[in-house]
């Protein structure tokens, strides 16, 4: 084993949203390899408007929030993360892939978010080990940033769908499936 080749990073072409995307990465973050299948399966559903204000929750090296950002040269995507590792390859992403209407920081949910930032979509591959407690706490604070009519999108693993259903009905009032595959599930609310 070449331990001097696990330090160089890996270096992925994606296509995302139909844009073809070169994106870095490295051992240590979700997916490393390739874009993971439920992000995928969340972006080809996506509505996304030229104008879009929106916040990738736990953006990693930045698929979701990237993508947005493409498609919405007029907005701006605020992606946070708690790992600083996820950060830098974030901005490294953004940089080479020529996108500079988005802002990438250091957050454990929202809480370096701006409380003024008024938001059209919220979009997370949603982690399955973070516990029941941090995706109440990212739902609430989600509603409180999200404009009305504005979305809150997720891709889950199955086995969390009933419990984002759930929790999406109590914080935003709705919750509408948008697409169940093999092994992840995309669900949405939107905030009336």
């Amino acid at each position: 084993m070449d331990i001097d080749a696990l330090r160089e990073d890996l270096v992925l072409d994606a296509c995302l949203r139909g844009q073809a995307f070169r994106l870095n990465s490295t051992w240590g973050l979700f997916s490393p390899r390739a874009v993971d299948a439920g992000s995928l399966l969340l972006l080809e559903r996506l509505e996304v408007s030229s104008d879009t204000v929106a916040l990738d929750l736990g953006c990693g090296y930045g698929p979701l929030g990237l993508a947005i950002a493409a498609a919405a040269p007029a907005g701006q995507v605020h992606m946070v993360d708690r790992d600083f590792l996820a950060i830098e390859y974030s901005r490294l992403n953004a940089r080479q892939n020529n996108l500079d209407n988005v802002e990438i920081y250091l957050s454990n949910g929202f809480s370096a978010v701006p409380e003024d930032l008024a938001l059209d979509l919220v979009v997370s591959n949603l982690p399955a080990k973070v516990g029941n407690e941090m995706f109440r706490l990212m739902f609430h604070d989600a509603h409180q940033r999200m404009r009305p009519g504005a979305r809150i999108v997720v891709v889950t693993v199955n086995g969390l769908r009933d419990f984002v259903k759930k929790s999406f009905r109590e914080t935003f009032g709705n919750s509408e499936k948008i697409k169940q595959g093999r092994t992840h599930t995309v669900t949405a609310a939107t905030r009336e």
